[in-house]
C-alpha cells in the first residue's frame, strides 16, 4: 500500500526496495507479489495504477527468475490484458495506465523471447486490433536483460560492462538511468551478433560436411562411370557450392581469432574442403 500509494506522486523507493525484499524472501513471494500488484495495476486510481506497474518493472529487474516465470503466465498476463480490453477495465482505464500497460508488455517480448505465453498475449491484442502498433519505450524505462541467458553471455563475460550497469541500476536518478538502458541496449545488440556469428559459423561446418559427403558419394560412382547426366549436372553443382564455400570459412576464420575452439572446427572443415575439391578435379580429369 505504501509503495503504490496514490496520495503521492513521486515513487516511494524505500518501500519500493522493502517490497523487492519481501519478495525475494518469501518461498511464495513471487506469486503473491503479482496478486497484490494485479489488483493495483487494475485500480481506477490512476496514480495508484501507475506507482503499481513500477513496481512490477522494478520486481523484474530485482527478483530474478523466479518472479519471471510467474509473470510470464497467463493467469498474470490476463489481469494485465484486462486493462487495455474494453470488455472489461479498458473503457475506463486512462489512456497513461493503457499506454504503459502495452509498454511493459511489448518489452518483455523482446527481453524474454524464451517466453512464448507472452508473445502470445502480445500477438492476440494487435489480432484484435486493441494494439494498433508497436510502442517506443522511453529512454528512462529499464528493462531487464533477459533470463536465462547463453553460456559466456556478455553480461557475464565483461566484467567492466556488469558492474557499471549493476551501478547505474541501483541509481535513483533519471540520467543514469538512461545510461543504463543504453548500456543494456548497446550489450544486448552484442549478444546478438555474437549469437548470429555462431549460428553462420555452425550452418557453414553443416554445409560443408553435408556438401562433401554427397561429393564423395557421387564421385565414387563416377569413377565407375554409373552416373545419369542429371547427376553429373549435379556434381558440377556441388563442387561450385563447395568453391563458393572456400571464402566463407575464410570470413568466419577471421572473425573467429579470439576462439580457438571455434577456428578449430573452421579449419578442419577448410581442410575436408579442400580435400574434396581436389579428388573432383583429380577423377574428373582422369576421365
Amino acid at each position: 500500500d505504501k509503495a503504490t500509494d496514490p496520495s503521492i506522486t513521486e515513487e516511494n523507493w524505500e518501500c519500493i526496495q522493502r517490497f523487492c525484499d519481501q519478495v525475494n524472501a518469501d518461498s511464495e513471494g513471487p506469486s503473491l507479489a503479482l496478486r497484490l500488484l494485479a489488483h493495483k495495476i487494475q485500480s481506477p486510481q490512476e496514480v495508484e495504477a501507475l506507482h503499481a506497474l513500477t513496481v512490477l518493472e522494478t520486481c523484474m529487474n530485482n527478483c530474478g527468475e523466479r518472479f519471471h516465470h510467474e509473470t510470464a503466465k497467463f493467469r498474470f498476463l490476463n489481469e494485465l490484458v484486462k486493462v487495455l480490453s474494453p470488455k472489461y477495465y479498458g473503457t475506463w482505464s486512462s489512456e497513461k495506465v493503457k499506454s504503459r500497460v502495452t509498454e511493459v508488455i511489448f518489452s518483455w517480448t523482446v527481453w524474454f523471447p524464451q517466453e512464448v505465453k507472452i508473445r502470445d498475449a502480445y500477438q492476440m491484442l494487435k489480432k484484435q486490433g486493441i494494439v494498433k502498433e508497436d510502442p517506443k519505450v522511453p529512454e528512462d524505462k529499464i528493462l531487464p536483460p533477459p533470463s536465462p541467458r547463453p553460456q559466456n553471455s556478455i553480461f557475464d563475460t565483461d566484467e567492466e560492462k556488469s558492474k557499471l550497469l549493476a551501478r547505474l541500476l541501483k541509481s535513483n536518478h533519471s540520467e543514469d538511468l538512461q545510461k543504463a538502458n543504453r548500456l543494456i541496449k548497446s550489450m544486448i545488440k552484442e549478444e546478438h551478433e555474437k549469437s548470429a556469428k555462431v549460428t553462420r559459423r555452425v550452418n557453414a561446418i553443416n554445409e560443408v560436411s553435408e556438401s562433401v559427403k554427397c561429393m564423395g558419394e557421387f564421385l565414387e560412382n563416377y569413377k565407375r562411370q554409373e552416373l545419369s547426366k542429371s547427376d553429373h549436372e549435379t556434381l558440377q553443382s556441388l563442387f561450385q557450392r563447395c568453391e563458393k564455400l572456400r571464402p566463407l570459412l575464410f570470413r568466419l576464420a577471421s572473425e573467429t581469432v579470439d576462439d580457438d575452439e571455434a577456428l578449430a572446427e573452421i579449419l578442419q572443415a577448410n581442410d575436408k574442403l579442400t580435400q574434396a575439391m581436389g579428388q573432383y578435379r583429380q577423377i574428373v580429369a582422369s576421365h
